[in-house]
């Protein structure tokens, strides 16, 4: 049996990701099968919710870390289970934005040495031009990710003038390295680009293409790289007899006064009795008319935010806060947000601190159980 070809997409935190791969799905034929390993800070899989519903055949987690370090040992064991369970034409390793690309295709490299099962076809880097100097000054990891690819997308391009997109290719030239890149149309960028990409990485082994693994930067990445950002973990269970749902005014203040530069990335199952508008007016109905307590998921990323219906339930709390919140769980109560909040390193507290105070997440018509943790 041939070997799976396995693609790797990563890119900084709300650079469009999944997005890329869920615009990937539809261009391929039906009787193709992709599985998709995804890799997401926090302990409830958001993204994967959505990667869900789209046409894939599988979906693994690998959650609360980071997939090239501390997640790298359980990496042939996800892989393995989607080759046993899935038998995929292709498996698609989105990683969180923290992740170091070079260490990851090493060891893919590794397992398709010792198995025959998998290939490194490629990896390709998201970049979001629109946040670019948000970010790529102070992130080593986003420098980083741009270094160790093979294709570079990027993304949300139309937002910005010509200059902005200019000074991103300069950016990428001051690399000097011969990497291909292409603009991405909303987040869509056609098959033939994205896949049999024949990586350079792959075929140098453990090395990386050019010589790279000599860069210091490769082995010792781990010290720094999840410094970067730090998340919270918010859980919010109903309380009494109130609406078994999330005050939606209370959310939108919440994700329209959040500063990009404090609060990278905020992705929530959200249980609402009607549905929020996203940041562009769109409102999905999909749940039918209100009053109907529906599964939204959100999906927030510098000022921007979506927020689809999902028919799906919200995952219990992994732990809880208080005997008072385990009294909620436990009894009648139910479990009504989970949400996953990423900031900018030194800022987890503070927002704690914040969010704990109320007001910003709470039950409809006030108060709710709301338990708020540091994971990182």
């Amino acid at each position: 049996m041939a070997p799976i070809p396995i693609t790797i997409v990563t890119g900084f935190l709300g650079s469009g990701k999944t997005t890329l791969i869920l615009n990937l799905i539809p261009q391929l034929p039906r009787t193709y099968k992709i599985a998709l390993l995804k890799n997401e800070f926090g302990d409830v899989a958001i993204d994967t919710q959505l990667a869900s519903s789209a046409a894939i055949s599988g979906v693994q987690e690998l959650l609360n870390g980071c997939i090239c370090c501390n997640l790298v040992g359980q990496l042939g064991d996800a892989l393995d289970s989607l080759r046993n369970d899935v038998r995929p034409d292709r498996i698609i390793i989105e990683t969180s934005g923290s992740a170091f690309p070079a260490t990851l295709a090493m060891e893919v490299n590794r397992l398709g040495r010792e198995t025959g099962h998998y290939v490194l076809d490629g990896v390709i880097v998201v970049i979001d031009v629109e946040n670019w100097k948000g970010y790529e000054d102070t992130s080593y990891t986003a420098k980083m990710q741009q270094k160790y690819t093979d294709l570079i997308v990027f993304n949300k391009w139309e937002l910005v003038d010509e200059r902005r997109y200019d000074e991103c290719l300069d950016r990428v030239g001051d690399l000097e390295l011969p990497i291909a890149n292409v603009k991405s149309t909303k987040g869509r960028v056609d098959q033939s680009l994205l896949l049999g990409l024949d990586s350079a990485l792959a075929k140098d082994g453990d090395s990386v293409s050019g010589g790279y693994s000599k860069d210091k930067s490769v082995h010792e990445h781990s010290k720094d790289h999840e410094t970067e950002v730090e998340v919270l973990s918010v859980t919010l269970v109903s309380e009494g007899d109130k609406p078994k749902s999330v005050n939606l005014d209370s959310l939108e203040t919440f994700l329209l006064s959040a500063p990009k530069d404090e609060v990278y990335r905020i992705k929530g199952i959200v249980a609402a009795s009607h549905p929020m508008a996203s940041s562009n007016g769109d409102v999905d109905e999909s749940a039918g008319p209100p009053p109907r307590v529906a599964i939204y998921i959100l999906n927030w990323a510098f000022g921007r935010w979506t927020f689809a219906y999902s028919a799906t339930t919200l995952p219990a709390p992994v732990s809880v806060a208080s005997s008072k919140a385990e009294t909620a769980v436990s009894n009648t109560h139910e479990t009504i947000l989970r949400m996953t909040i990423v900031l900018a390193r030194g800022e987890a507290s503070k927002w704690k601190i914040r969010l704990e105070k109320g007001e910003m997440i709470e039950q409809e018509d006030g108060g709710g159980f709301l338990m708020v943790g540091r994971i990182v």
